[in-house]
């Protein structure tokens, strides 16, 4: 009895290891699949990141009735975020809602800009998606 036991823990305490191991290598896939960060240093909001929100984001994401109560054209609302939580952390990158909506990986229904939207809009280029990733994690000034 003792030994079917220990052998349920074993097997399950592998299990468990294995799962845990299958989440690292995914996460580690989609950090593979990202523009990688900017060299660019001293990145900061206002200077480089709200032109590109500007053109791109804030049409859905301003003062007008932002989409998912999310607004981009503002650093307090960005750091606010919407009504699916905080889309960025102040230096991880790699693992924010906001980057990996605008390099349109995860749920194409969360991928912004929408490949169709009725303003024309385009994906962010990999440079502008390598700023954003710098700017968060140079600390999201």
């Amino acid at each position: 009895m003792k030994s079917n036991i220990v052998l349920a823990l074993l097997t399950f305490g592998i299990a468990v290891s294995a799962l845990a191991d299958d989440g690292g290598a995914a996460a580690s896939n989609t950090t593979a699949k990202l523009p990688p960060v900017s060299s660019q240093k001293d990145v900061t909001y206002e200077k480089d990141i709200k032109p590109i929100f500007d053109h791109s984001c804030i049409k859905c994401h301003g003062a007008d009735r932002p989409k998912g109560k999310l607004r981009l054209d503002s650093l307090q609302g960005i750091l606010k975020g919407g009504v699916d939580g905080k889309v960025v952390e102040a230096g991880k990158s790699a693992n924010s809602m906001l980057v990996e909506n605008v390099a349109h990986m995860g749920d194409p229904e969360d991928w912004m800009p929408p490949t169709k939207n009725r303003m024309g809009l385009k994906p962010l280029a990999a440079e502008q998606i390598s700023l954003i990733r710098a700017w968060i994690d140079q600390g999201v000034k």
